[in-house]
């Protein structure tokens, strides 16, 4: 089951960093095309639309990385069993908050696909397909959370603060 998750929040790095190349290569394209006279309809909509992918499907492995910002400055300071319930408490709000995104996200591309929604641009885009990475992101966010919290209440250190302790050990 590891190996899953670790597959999981790696291929959810691995696509956002896919978005990231495919947002240079249509600014790239517009580039050249102004160059040689022609248009890339819908560019600025599909670098959008990337972007947002890019956003929501990195979220997981930052996580799990160790990515995100975190007021150490305050944690350091805690000792051991205060420091696990802080931890306990704040894993245990975010994956509720994060629970209900999950629900408003795949509703969102549920009713954009029941309602036949579709983009403005020149290329007219049914919403649910950019929107599908966004929800994908937000569900991957919410099971790195819990991963997480079930590892501190079994008394194991999550992943991301196994990177956090290296950094500070190095701070010294």
């Amino acid at each position: 089951m590891s190996q899953f998750k670790d597959k999981l929040y790696q291929c959810s790095g691995l696509l956002s960093g896919l978005c990231i190349v495919i947002i240079t290569l249509l600014l790239l394209a517009q580039i050249v095309g102004r160059l040689f006279g022609f248009i890339v309809p819908s560019a600025e909509d599909f670098a959008g639309y990337a972007l947002a992918a890019s956003t929501f499907l990195g979220l997981a492995y930052t996580f799990r990385e160790g990515g995100h910002i975190r007021v150490t400055l305050l944690i350091q300071r805690f000792s051991s069993t205060p420091r696990k319930i802080q931890e306990g408490i704040i894993l245990a709000l975010s994956f509720a908050l994060l629970c209900y995104l999950s629900y408003a996200c795949g509703y969102m591309v549920y009713e954009s696909y029941i309602y036949n929604e579709v983009s403005y641009g020149y290329i007219p885009i049914p919403l649910w397909i950019p929107q599908i990475p966004v929800a994908v992101g937000v569900i991957a966010l919410t099971l790195a959370i819990l991963d997480a919290l079930v590892m501190l209440i079994r008394g194991k250190k999550p992943t991301y603060s196994e990177q956090e302790d290296a950094l500070s050990l190095e701070e010294i």
